[in-house]
């Protein structure tokens, strides 16, 4: 008998309520012959970050990037190439396309290959968190049952999938009435801790001070609350642009097409982006980027 559809509850978290627009993937998890479609969807965004851009204060115009070749000038975006250094002043030239090309085929499903304890996986392995939402009232039955092995059994799944041509190692665990996959860093992006504790002696030192410390701990331990802990940085960069703005607003140049010293005309962002955009459509009819020749993963 299938499962009645039910809202899916966050971890705790206080940010917005509202779900993702779209997925980020979609496709399959498969224990042995079981299949269950899916949807992963960010289950973190960016905070309300302030940015600023520069300014030349005197002349009150803003500060512009370009790329430049030394007694060359500015280029075009399409004469632009990857190197990699070899050694000191020797490099190897790639061309992005042919990188493109090497991008994994996407594949379309996550082979549960291994469960671990919940607790094995140290916190510094885990990288990005998604939400897993069953795709279709089809799937509700064994989603549901897949969550709650897990729960009973105390265990993380553990495979690999591809998204947007690369490849991950995925954690999957339940949340709630739902599930989260984390990606997990390859065991070549985690540094040993050791090196960095060699010179910490082991010994806690006068047990005075141990239980002293270990009854502060006592009485500030509480439930985990999110709401506890402000950005309070943010909060005061805002202030100051609040208080600043009501006497001290000035109006920039944004134009970009006077001459700089050097003689070379300031290239207009957007009219580089229209011109690069034009010209990838050229290429792309006899290029070498197409996804036939990319390598499957495994």
């Amino acid at each position: 008998m299938a499962r009645a559809r039910k809202p899916a509850t966050g971890t705790g978290a206080t940010g917005t309520d509202a779900p993702a627009s779209r997925p980020v993937w979609t496709g399959h998890m498969r224990l042995a012959l079981v299949s269950v479609p899916v949807k992963l969807y960010a289950a973190t965004s960016s905070g309300p970050r302030i940015s600023f851009h520069q300014v030349h204060e005197p002349s009150q115009k803003r500060i512009r990037y370009q790329k430049i070749v030394p007694g060359i000038g500015p280029v075009d975006t399409d004469e632009i190439v990857k190197g990699f250094e070899l050694e000191k002043g020797r490099y190897v030239l790639v061309d992005p396309r042919d990188i493109d090309a090497l991008k994994i085929e996407t594949r379309h499903t996550l082979d549960l290959v291994q469960f671990v304890d919940h607790g094995e996986i140290a916190p510094i392995w885990y990288d990005r968190p998604y939400y897993v939402v069953p795709d279709g009232d089809l799937a509700m039955e064994a989603y549901g049952v897949l969550r709650d092995a897990l729960t009973r059994a105390g265990r993380v799944g553990l495979g690999q999938f591809v998204m947007r041509g690369r490849e991950y190692v995925a954690a999957l665990k339940p949340c709630g009435r739902g599930m989260i996959l984390e990606t997990l860093r390859f065991s070549d992006e985690v540094r040993r801790a050791a090196p960095f504790f060699t010179e910490i002696d082991d010994d806690a030192g006068d047990p005075e001070l141990l239980d002293m410390a270990s009854e502060l701990i006592d009485r500030k331990t509480a439930p985990f609350d999110p709401k506890r802990f402000e950005d309070h940085y943010t909060e005061a960069v805002r202030e100051l642009i609040e208080a600043k703005s009501h006497d001290k607003q000035v109006e920039i140049d944004e134009g970009t097409d006077e001459a700089t010293g050097g003689g070379a005309k300031v290239i207009d962002l957007v009219e580089a982006l229209r011109r690069s955009v034009k010209g990838a459509g050229k290429k792309s009819g006899g290029g070498k980027g197409g996804g036939s020749g990319r390598r499957k993963a495994g």
